[in-house]
């Protein structure tokens, strides 16, 4: 690695989830790749090279800044990624005195938006402290892609734009810190109780509640024994499947579906809410535990159980991914 780096990231150092019942297997609760099935696995990877073909000096040096940052902020790797993607797209990482408007720096902040003044944004250890400050204190970014973690912190008028430099931003991690981060496997789910997979201890927990109500019937606006009731309806199933993870859902199959947000077409994961029915009118919710399975309170004499979440003849609208 070159000196300057090491005199930049040496400059950078000195100025600076409640399970109920059997069978949990594991939590992935590393960040989402790009297509939001998949998780980035961090790993050490030998000495940093400092040199990614294509970049220049003063890219590399300004990378080594953000992930120094990032490191000692305590950010997790999947975050570095996040911000050299960020960085990729706004500057190219270079650390520009101008911009759109007044938008300045490595990730082209702006002071009008309260981001700081001309100087501390063109100062790159500034610059990053703030993105990551930013992205860590958004709920659940973790479990985002890397794109939309980055949107989440940018809110960029071309929102989909991060994704193309998420295989350079991974390179470039490499590089500077000796950390690779890959897509690893996505996590399909097993669809058994007995054995389950979740990608966020939230999922987790809201798939353990609703398999600890299996055989508990069918009842029209039910809301569960907690509350009185002897079962529950689909969407009071759901509800308080989320209700024990801590977060709030509304209480209908139509306003849960509302709520969003979408999960993209194949792309389902363990604890996604799957819906049936015109989107003018939902009828029906229920909680998907993977391998093609969900949890639901299907109908009267029906109870709590796993069904196929896909029928023949089924009206299936999507799905949504509650999150924190």
């Amino acid at each position: 690695m070159g000196s300057k780096l090491g005199a930049a990231v040496a400059a950078v150092v000195l100025a600076i989830p409640l399970l109920i019942g059997a069978g949990v297997v594991g939590i992935v609760s590393t960040l989402s790749g790009g297509n939001g099935a998949s998780s980035l696995t961090c790993t050490p990877d030998g000495t940093p090279t400092g040199a990614v073909p294509g970049l220049t000096a003063e890219q590399i040096d300004n990378a080594g800044v953000i992930v120094a940052v990032g490191k000692q902020m305590g950010v997790p790797e999947p975050g570095w990624v996040v911000a050299i993607a960020a960085a990729m797209q706004e500057s190219k990482l270079r650390n520009l005195h101008y911009g759109d408007r007044d938008s300045l720096g490595l990730f082209q902040q702006r002071p009008s938006m309260g981001w700081g003044t001309v100087q501390q944004i063109t100062t790159p250890t500034y610059a990053a402290t703030k993105f990551f400050e930013r992205l860590t204190a958004t709920p659940n970014w973790q479990t985002m892609s890397v794109n939309d973690a980055a949107q989440t912190v940018q809110g960029s008028g071309f929102p989909n734009a991060y994704a193309q430099h998420e295989d350079k931003a991974r390179a470039i991690v490499v590089a500077v810190s000796g950390v690779r981060c890959q897509p690893a496997p996505a996590m399909t789910g097993t669809g058994d109780c007995d054995n389950i997979q979740a990608p966020t201890a939230a999922a987790m927990t809201a798939i353990n509640y609703a398999c600890g109500q299996r055989g508990l019937p069918y009842v029209w606006g039910g809301n569960g024994p907690l509350n009185g009731d002897a079962g529950f309806d689909c969407s009071g199933l759901t509800k308080a499947a989320y209700d024990a993870a801590g977060i709030p859902l509304p209480r209908t199959a139509h306003t849960q579906y509302h709520a969003g947000p979408r999960v993209p077409g194949g792309q389902l994961l363990p604890g996604d809410l799957v819906f049936y029915g015109p989107t003018s009118k939902i009828r029906h919710v229920g909680l998907y535990i993977g391998n093609g399975k969900m949890l639901n309170a299907p109908t009267f004499g029906q109870p709590v159980q796993i069904d196929n979440y896909r029928y023949p003849g089924d009206d299936y609208a999507g799905a949504t991914r509650p999150a924190r």
